[in-house]
């Protein structure tokens, strides 16, 4: 069993090699500055995924609301993962795929920020919640994994970790959720 250990440690390393190799830095930089402005501008964050990527939602607006590293004003940040009666009536009504989209246009202004998470880039209720994004004037963020799969060009800023298994993107996705916010709050 430790040996095992070992080599998923040892995995990640070159995974973390791998990753600063395809320039995911400098997006996430990109996607820090654009965060500050919008928390500056007064604007909210909507922040929606799936599954793990629905766990990285709520701890990301958990960190957003509350503070990561410093006292300081929480930000306004919206988890649309939370609300059941929401998500099953739309569900319901509207279909699975609808779940986000629906909240993104109830809940989102122009100049607020929605940050899509999805390990595939292919979960169709994220996509949808982009493009209404979009489609209001939201600025768009996605955190993907592997090849961006059907995300990829949708948004304004992407982020995609260019790893093959699901665990291993969802712990960068966590790093990524740490290093906007501890920026964040340096900047504001």
């Amino acid at each position: 069993m430790y040996h095992r250990l070992e080599e998923i440690l040892i995995q990640q390393k070159e995974n973390i090699e791998k990753v600063l190799e395809s320039g995911y830095l400098e997006k996430v930089s990109q996607a820090v500055d654009v965060q500050v402005a919008a928390l500056k501008n007064g604007n909210k964050t909507l922040i929606a995924g799936n599954g793990g990527s629905a766990a990285d939602a709520q701890h990301f607006t958990g960190e957003l609301v509350g503070r990561f590293l410093k006292e300081r004003k929480g930000f306004p940040a919206i988890a649309l993962t939370t609300d059941t009666s929401v998500m099953t009536s739309v569900g319901n009504d509207y279909g699975f795929d609808e779940i986000f989209a629906r909240q993104v246009e109830a809940l989102g202004s122009v100049g607020d920020v929605f940050i899509g998470i999805s390990t595939s880039g292919n979960s169709e209720n994220i996509i949808r919640a982009v493009k209404k994004a979009r489609e209001m004037g939201l600025t768009t963020i996605c955190l993907t994994g592997m090849d961006g799969g059907r995300l990829k060009g949708l948004c304004d800023y992407e982020m995609t970790v260019p790893l093959q298994e699901t665990p291993r993107i969802q712990e960068f996705h966590t790093m990524t959720v740490h290093m906007i916010c501890e920026l964040a709050e340096e900047k504001l």
